[in-house]
């Protein structure tokens, strides 16, 4: 292992051991499951992005998308967290893995100073939204605010309907098979093809 995956991984492992010890200190069993989630969905993004191996970083994105569906969880939000598991856990990480296993491997791609810059971007992105959001959202205590519904009954009809979001449901069910399709034709053209366009570039 190199010196700067073991300084990475120290680092990651140190920082989230004290935030999940200071959210249980402060919030109890409800700070530490909050904790727990969004290491899950910071520390497996940032693997994601460190690892050079697919599977690893498959895997590394299995927690992201878990950690996420657990803060849903937490928000009462138990339709949003299935379908967080179903469809980007048993879909969109399936066809994400497909893609770039299809895809000729670059061993040269991860570099520290581009995963750092990467990093900064997100991370201004990251606080130019949250300066919005804090400076437009109504906020409220915890305790005045209403009791979850439960709404994956209604939402669940509503899928089927005909006469609500039946159609829309189907109409995205196939431009998600389209773009399958156009993904596996794009990463399995043929050398020869490359070539072309590289003479007629």
């Amino acid at each position: 292992m190199e010196l700067s995956d073991k300084l990475f991984y120290g680092l990651l492992a140190a920082g989230s051991l004290g935030a999940l010890a200071l959210c249980t200190l402060m919030g109890g069993a409800g700070g530490a499951a909050f904790a727990l989630f969004a290491i899950l969905v910071l520390a497996g993004s940032l693997l994601c992005i460190w690892e050079r191996s697919v599977v690893r970083s498959a895997f590394c994105l299995i927690g992201t998308f878990g950690g996420t569906a657990g803060l849903f969880l937490l928000l009462g939000s138990d339709f949003l967290a299935m379908s967080q598991i179903l469809i980007y856990v048993g879909g969109i990480l399936a066809l994400i893995l497909f893609g770039v296993m299809l895809s000729p491997p670059d061993l040269t791609e991860r570099k520290l100073p581009r995963v750092l810059s990467g990093l900064v971007a997100v991370g201004a992105g990251v606080a130019f939204v949250a300066a919005k959001v804090a400076s437009t959202v109504n906020w409220v205590q915890a305790a005045e605010l209403a009791e979850p519904e439960h709404a994956t009954e209604r939402i669940g009809v509503g899928f089927l309907a005909y006469d609500q979001y039946a159609i829309a449901f189907e109409l995205a069910a196939i431009v998600l098979t389209v773009a399958l399709v156009a993904a596996v034709y794009v990463a399995r053209r043929r050398k020869i093809d490359l070539q072309d366009e590289g003479a007629q570039g």
